[in-house]
């Protein structure tokens, strides 16, 4: 809840969907509980100033949602656990929160402007280090809608043991959808769940709940990074032949990449030819730049072991596939682990290598070798950074965040609130200007950002450092 000077909470209340949920229970999966110790998601979007007044708006919102939640009932009910120890989802249509902030003080302005993201973004948003737990006895979900000097910022905040990334844009989208006018939806989500990912197994918690996996107090600073599409098209040629661009190439290579013909381009370079079978990805090569990059500020022994944590989808991996719109958490932690010295001693293509490795093999096998292995040993997902030497990639640029218009233009930019941040949390949104380029969203200790700052391997694609 807002408690800046700043901010004034004008109401507070509760919608509930406009039809009663056929639906009575849906049983948390094992991709669902490890995250009942993650804290709720926090994501929103900034808009400019709708054709209308902040009160219509505000009257349009608060239907759109009610209607929203009839197409999610999960969202609008509440976390069960039974005798047996199994966490269930109880749609019992009890609704969301929904808050209605002013913020005459807070421009536009204030919210892009360049340097460390301000902290009137971190009053987007209510359910401040909520662990998803607490769905137990809290909504499930909740918006903020916060009138600016000449916007308007939309905060969604939804339990992660509820949604993954996925599965919190559709329904994000669908709101903006119907908001927008739509009468019937696009995309329906899927709620079955005979899935490989119901199990019988049952994670135990104390009295009152697990804690949140990570030191929430620690000093940090957050920025964007922008990534055009020509700076991480360079980034994959590099990834994947070893060089870079030189004037001789950069013509024809970078016209084909551009032109979406990465497949036909077949080059020999210092010894290494790639093709479509085991291309290097553009976002996996992006990540084996920062990975190097942070490994680097950070001023780590060579010997240390590092750790490179990426959340992947589960629902295309499998055989049979799941729905794509597959409602819950579907996903996976791939962590790829190389010393410092390594990482470093090598070039970038070494690294990406590695990556791309461990995302081609995470396929139907290891997805269900995973859910067996948890199974056998339930645990919680270990967010955090407790040897000072990791890095945990979560969100997609592939998510669509900027479809968000809610009838008056796509919205101006994503930002999030303090919810699951350490040293070494890093966000991947699309960028807005679309085609490929992206914006990764880092959380670094003030001491390892400055030299991330002063780092001109990375600092060279970075188009906007904002």
């Amino acid at each position: 809840m807002p408690s800046s000077p700043s901010f004034t909470l004008v109401s507070r209340c509760t919608v509930s969907p406009d039809q009663i949920s056929d639906i009575k229970t849906l049983k948390l999966s094992v991709s669902d509980i490890p995250m009942l110790s993650c804290q709720y998601i926090q994501k929103g979007v900034l808009l400019t100033s709708p054709p209308y007044s902040f009160d219509d708006l505000v009257c349009f919102l608060k239907q759109s949602l009610s209607t929203t939640l009839s197409y999610f009932p999960p969202l609008a009910g509440r976390l069960t656990t039974d005798p047996d120890g199994h966490v269930h989802i109880t749609c019992n249509d009890a609704g969301i929160d929904f808050l209605v902030v002013k913020s005459p003080n807070i421009s536009i302005h204030n919210v892009l402007v360049p340097g460390d993201v301000p902290d009137c973004v971190k009053q987007f948003f209510t359910f401040d280090k909520t662990l998803s737990y607490s769905g137990h006895f809290k909504p499930l979900a909740a918006v903020q809608v916060t009138e600016l000097a000449d916007g308007v910022f939309i905060g969604c905040i939804v339990n992660h043991a509820v949604t993954d990334g996925t599965s919190f844009w559709h329904f994000f989208n669908t709101f903006a959808e119907i908001t927008k006018g739509a009468l019937k939806i696009s995309k329906s989500p899927d709620f079955g769940r005979n899935t490989v990912f119901n199990s019988q197994a049952v994670l135990k918690f104390p009295p009152g709940g697990p804690t949140v996996t990570f030191a929430g107090d620690e000093p940090l600073r957050e920025r964007i990074l922008h990534f055009s599409r020509e700076a991480i098209l360079k980034l994959k040629y590099r990834a994947n032949y070893g060089c870079l661009l030189t004037k001789q190439t950069n013509s024809e290579v970078l016209g084909k990449l551009c032109n979406d013909s990465w497949k036909s381009v077949n080059v020999e370079t210092n010894g290494k030819v790639r093709n479509s079978n085991d291309e290097i990805s553009s976002f996996q090569s992006l990540c084996a730049q920062l990975w190097r990059s942070v490994t680097r500020a950070r001023k780590l022994a060579p010997t240390k072991t590092t750790t490179f944590r990426m959340a992947v989808n589960c629902r295309h991996r499998l055989d049979p596939k799941l729905e794509p719109y597959y409602f819950g958490n579907a996903i996976q932690s791939i962590p790829t682990f190389a010393s410092a010295g390594e990482l470093l001693g090598k070039d970038l293509s070494w690294a990406a290598d590695i990556l791309h490795k461990n995302v081609v093999a995470h396929n139907n096998d290891t997805v269900r070798k995973g859910v067996a292995d948890w199974g056998k040993q339930p645990r919680l997902f270990p967010l955090g950074n407790a040897d000072g030497a990791s890095i945990t990639m979560g969100s997609s640029p592939r998510f669509p965040m900027y479809n968000n218009d809610f009838g008056w233009g796509r919205p101006l930019a994503v930002r999030s609130g303090r919810a699951n941040k350490f040293d070494g949390k890093i966000s991947a949104f699309p960028g807005r200007d679309g085609n490929g380029s992206v914006d990764l969203e880092v959380v670094l200790a003030p001491d390892t950002m400055l030299e991330v700052e002063n780092d001109p391997e990375i600092m060279q694609y970075v188009s906007e450092f904002l």
